[in-house]
């Protein structure tokens, strides 16, 4: 059973980009490997040969991994998304009550997460607690340390 993944236009591009490379450019490279090796001679003692062969069954696992995602990739229109309430390429402002640290992290599908660029997955727990507040809320969010507190301050779309 396949899953739908919602993406933005960035994060759809990167998904084609990779699936292109792998195609066009590995794919190819895979198969000289093994042509290569193959011209080496005794393919039953050969080590060479066998780890193209093994490398190249790698391969076609990860296109066809792409290539299902990709055919169950749906893009995010973000012209009729709620600016009242976080939602996913929400971007949020939010204070930790506990200390009193504000961070803005912006919510993405679970693939194109990247906690270095202030991206955070939706599937997150911080933004499964994000989802759906609107500003002035606080946000409970159990993480593995307990019970964490955060005033939503503002919501805003890039």
């Amino acid at each position: 059973m396949s899953t739908v993944s919602y993406y933005t236009a960035e994060g759809l591009k990167k998904l084609r980009e990779e699936l292109d490379y792998l195609k066009n450019v590995m794919r190819p490279k895979a198969s000289q490997d093994i042509a290569d090796a193959r011209d080496k001679g005794d393919l039953s003692e050969n080590a060479e040969y066998d780890a193209a062969k093994e490398a190249q069954g790698m391969l076609e696992m990860r296109i066809a991994k792409l290539e299902e995602i990709h055919s169950n990739a749906r893009l995010i229109d973000e012209s009729h998304l709620d600016t009242s309430k976080v939602l996913v390429l929400s971007k949020v402002k939010i204070k930790n009550q506990t200390n009193g640290m504000e961070m803005v992290y912006t919510l993405v599908a679970e693939s194109e997460a990247d906690l270095k660029t202030g991206k955070i997955s939706v599937t997150s727990p911080i933004g499964k607690g994000l989802l759906g507040k609107s500003v002035g809320e606080v946000a409970e969010i159990t993480v593995p340390n307990g019970v964490l507190k955060f005033d939503i301050l503002e919501i805003t779309r890039d």
